[in-house]
């Protein structure tokens, strides 16, 4: 597969690469992350380390919204920083447009990540607050030598107006805004140069109801113009059913199911991701699902249980559940189920 085109730096903002017909844009393959946690204290013990993510293979095809959804310390975050190289990891791959991005060199990494950006959970931490917004914005432009004097001025502009804010908050600091609209120039930020691919890492998690319903539509409009795909992280299947065409299952490092929004909501599979559904909160008591309480909490990752990581808060566990690592199986309609009882449909 040929590498993906550099857009146009003069060029006005959007997408013009393409990706190989029917090839996924970003690929992962048996992708795991350790971290050290010290060792047993006894010289020459045992070293110790924090599992985080552990043999994740996914696709993401261009142009769809992939929702990542789990528990706090599920190994969300970390795999998506992996995805953009932002940190190393121990075992597999990760490749975009089908480039293995653990082959390339500085100044090769450095070109591709222009097509791929994060967008931050916080909107209070991510922005620099001795940095007025024409820097935070303009950063990545100057970076990348995509523009300078008058032509950057105005792509800061058109890329604050494609946010909804004006042009007159350039000169303004960060502390100057609210949630929403520090969250509208984190975004800006990322479209700044001109990007295919980006992960949103619970986006709205920190932001009112309210709001969070306009960043959700902003980023829907934006993916439509700038033909965008995102990897987007949440913990809430709420938001997440809004926005995506798939979504992934993910427990203690693991993908465990993963399947099309339609599917997931309305056939799940895996006793994990009934139970998340089932916390939804809903005003329509007549189809009200009964809600599954998990007892005890997620294992550490330091020490996973053996067998399938979620048999000891199960309510369907059996022996071989105990035992044996369920795969990831994909059945009818790319529905994948990682699960002894309830395999894929």
């Amino acid at each position: 597969m040929s590498p993906a085109s550099a857009p146009n730096p003069a060029s006005p903002i959007g997408n013009t690469a393409a990706t190989a017909s029917g090839a996924p844009l970003v690929r992962v393959e048996h992708l795991s992350k350790e971290f050290p946690a010290g060792s047993t204290g006894i010289i020459g013990g045992k070293r110790l380390s924090i599992k985080a993510v552990a043999g994740v293979n996914l696709e993401i095809q261009p142009g769809e919204t992939l929702g990542l959804v789990g528990e706090s310390g599920s190994g969300k975050s970390t795999l998506g920083r992996l995805i953009l190289k932002l940190l190393e990891p121990t075992a597999g791959a990760v490749y975009f447009d089908g480039r293995d991005l653990s082959t390339l060199g500085r100044a090769e990494l450095r070109a591709l990540r222009r097509q791929m950006q994060l967008v931050f959970q916080d909107p209070y931490a991510s922005l620099n607050p001795r940095m007025r917004v024409r820097s935070i914005v303009g950063e990545g432009i100057e970076i990348h030598k995509l523009a300078r004097g008058a032509e950057k001025e105005r792509r800061i502009v058109e890329l604050l107006a494609m946010v909804g804010m004006s042009a007159d908050a350039m000169d303004r600091l960060p502390h100057e805004f609210s949630g929403g609209q520090r969250q509208r120039i984190g975004i800006a930020r990322a479209l700044a140069v001109n990007p295919r691919f980006l992960v949103l890492d619970e986006p709205v998690s920190a932001l009112d109801v309210s709001i969070q319903a306009q960043i959700i539509n902003l980023l829907q409009d934006l993916q439509e113009k700038l033909k965008l795909t995102y990897l987007f992280i949440a913990h809430d299947l709420r938001v997440v059913e809004h926005i995506s065409n798939r979504v992934a299952i993910m427990y203690l490092g693991k993908i465990v199911e993963i399947a099309s929004r339609d599917e997931i909501y309305l056939n799940p599979r895996h006793p994990y991701t009934r139970a998340l559904l089932s916390a939804i909160p809903t005003i329509d008591t007549a189809h009200k699902p009964e809600r599954i309480k998990l007892p005890g909490e997620m294992p550490s990752p330091m020490n996973p249980p053996a067998g399938c990581a979620f048999h000891p808060r199960c309510p369907y566990a059996n022996d071989v559940c105990s035992n044996v690592e369920p795969k990831l199986e994909t059945g009818r309609g790319g529905h994948a189920v990682a699960c002894h009882v309830f395999p894929s449909p």
